[in-house]
Order: C-alpha cells, then sequence, then structure tokens
C-alpha cells in the first residue's frame, strides 16, 4: 500500500508540472514566462518525447538492472529538485541558448519523471505475489487517477496563483510555482524511505 501513495504523489507532481510547463512557457517575459508560441511548446515537447523514448529503449533497462527500481526513483526524485529550481533561471536566457537550454531541461526532467514512475511501479509489481498483482495494480490505476484528475487543476491553480504575485517579496511570480513543485518532489522523496515505503 506505501509504494501504492509514492506512487500517487509523483504522479500528481507530473500531472502538475505537465500543466504548468505549457502556462509558463506561453506566459509573457514580463510575467516570468517565455513568450513562447504553441508551436514552439509543441517542438520541445516532441523533442523530449523523442529523448524519452530513446532513454526509455536503451538506458533505462540498463541503469534499473545497475541499481535497482527504488534507487533510480530517488535519484530521479534528487535530481529533478535543482533542476526544477533552474526553470526561473531558464527564463532569462533567449534565443538559441533558450531553446538549447530549455530543450535539455524537459528531457532531462520528462526522464527523471519517467524514471520515479517506471521504478515505483515495477517495485510495486515485485511487492505482491502474482495472485495478488492484478489487484494491486487495479487498485494503484484507481488512486493514480485520482491525483492525476486532480493535478491540472492544482497546477493551473498554483500558476494562476503565482501570476498574481509577481512584486511579493518571499518567492514572487513562478518561483513560487516551482518552488512549491520541488515541495512535492521532496515529500515523495522521503516516502521512498523506511519506515513509510516497506521494500519486498
Amino acid at each position: 500500500m506505501s509504494s501504492i501513495i509514492v506512487y500517487c504523489i509523483f504522479q500528481l507532481h507530473d500531472m502538475a508540472y505537465t500543466e504548468i510547463f505549457s502556462l509558463w512557457a506561453v506566459s509573457p517575459r514580463k510575467n516570468g514566462g517565455l513568450s513562447y508560441s504553441t508551436a514552439d511548446v509543441g517542438e520541445v515537447l516532441a523533442i523530449s518525447g523523442l529523448g524519452l523514448l530513446l532513454f526509455q529503449l536503451f538506458l533505462y533497462p540498463l541503469v534499473e538492472r545497475k541499481l535497482g527500481p527504488i534507487m533510480v526513483s530517488r535519484i530521479g526524485a534528487v535530481l529533478s529538485i535543482p533542476l526544477l529550481s533552474s526553470y526561473t533561471y531558464i527564463a532569462m536566457l533567449s534565443g538559441v541558448w533558450l531553446s538549447l537550454v530549455l530543450d535539455c531541461a524537459s528531457v532531462l526532467k520528462n526522464v527523471f519523471s519517467v524514471s520515479i514512475t517506471t521504478g515505483l511501479f515495477l517495485l510495486q509489481n515485485r511487492a505482491v505475489s502474482s495472485e495478488q498483482r492484478g489487484a494491486a495494480n487495479g487498485i494503484s490505476m484507481c488512486a493514480m487517477s485520482l491525483f492525476k484528475a486532480i493535478g491540472p487543476a492544482a497546477g493551473g491553480s498554483l500558476f494562476s496563483l503565482a501570476q498574481k504575485r509577481q512584486k511579493a517579496y518571499l518567492l514572487p511570480g513562478d518561483e513560487l510555482v516551482f518552488f512549491i513543485l520541488n515541495v512535492v518532489v521532496f515529500i515523495g522523496l522521503l516516502m521512498t524511505f523506511k519506515p513509510f515505503l516497506a521494500l519486498p
């Protein structure tokens, strides 16, 4: 059961990030965004998808066999935190540098997210006997769907709040958004350790 809860926390984060990324990219530069068009956002997401496909096909199986699913998930979570923190600084770039750095950051973020999700899914499947696997996956998918439904609404609301806080003294504008996303990742990371997560 504990692996299902951790899985749900990271799914909430992923859906909120997915919602926020597009809103942040198309928002005006004066509000901390990138002033991208929807075509520009689509290009970044397409490059991320290609990078993610290559990673899942060729690198993830090797890394998972070497480190194990829970360690891969922990590493993905730890590396996501400084990456998300850098997004407000990425918005200060322009031209080719912005495109290059944003494409790399987006690929890395998606690789980390999928590494976390895949690692937790493997852990969950290994935590139960084969007779209980169907029931465990059913419960997991139901709970995860609920968290995935909450994610976009929470992410959109958070982004809207941040847009109203451009002149705030503490965590102005988009800094608040990426800070809250990091808090969710950190909570998920803490939940991958004992005593919360019982390893099989």
